[in-house]
């Protein structure tokens, strides 16, 4: 009886949280901040997959609207043995008119956690205190809460993207919502 009662509350806590990522997969709250940080995904020798393109953009689009002056790509090699998903976004924002020392980056991070802990510590670092933080909406959610774990202020704003909620969406909150939720008990994915 404890057993179901532990299982029934477990899914309870992750409906709670797949409900809350869905509401923050929608909103954008960006203001003005000290920093953009640039979630990283995928990239292919050197380029950024359209995951990652469409993810800068909407950085340099914020930066181009003054809303902070410095921005900060994350993400590590993820397999590539020449490039970190972190430096092919600075080179992309390079090369797309953003100078070089308004660009910080974070190339380490082989997971959200990973990359929010030395994001977070490059702030501390330089004395930014909030940020915007701009990734997938589905994704926002659970990076957000680590880097305010961190003592920041984070204003979410997801890229564009044709907002359904059909089951693949729901599927790609439901795994965020397992990954805070493991994230909170002290195991990173």
């Amino acid at each position: 009886m404890a057993l179901a009662l532990a299982v029934v509350g477990l899914m309870g806590w992750l409906s709670r949280i797949t409900f809350e990522i869905h509401k923050q997969s929608v909103v954008d709250e960006a203001a003005a901040a000290d920093v953009i940080v640039i979630m990283g995904a995928a990239e292919y020798r050197g380029k950024p997959s359209p995951v990652l393109r469409a993810r800068l953009d909407h950085g340099l689009d914020l930066f181009q609207q003054g809303l902070a002056r410095r921005i900060l790509t994350t993400g590590g090699a993820g397999g590539d043995p020449v490039f970190t998903e972190g430096i092919v976004g600075r080179n992309y924002l390079m090369n797309h008119g953003v100078p070089p020392e308004a660009i910080m980056l974070e190339g380490e991070g082989e997971t959200t956690a990973h990359s929010t802990t030395v994001a977070a510590e490059i702030m501390r670092r330089s004395g930014l205190k909030s940020c915007i933080l701009v990734s997938d909406g589905y994704h926002i959610y659970r990076a957000k809460k680590m880097l305010e774990f961190r003592g920041l202020q984070v204003f979410g704003s997801p890229r564009a993207i044709k907002q359904e909620t059909g089951l693949q969406d729901w599927w790609l909150y439901f795994r965020q919502a397992v990954g805070f939720v493991l994230w909170t008990v002290g195991i990173t994915i």
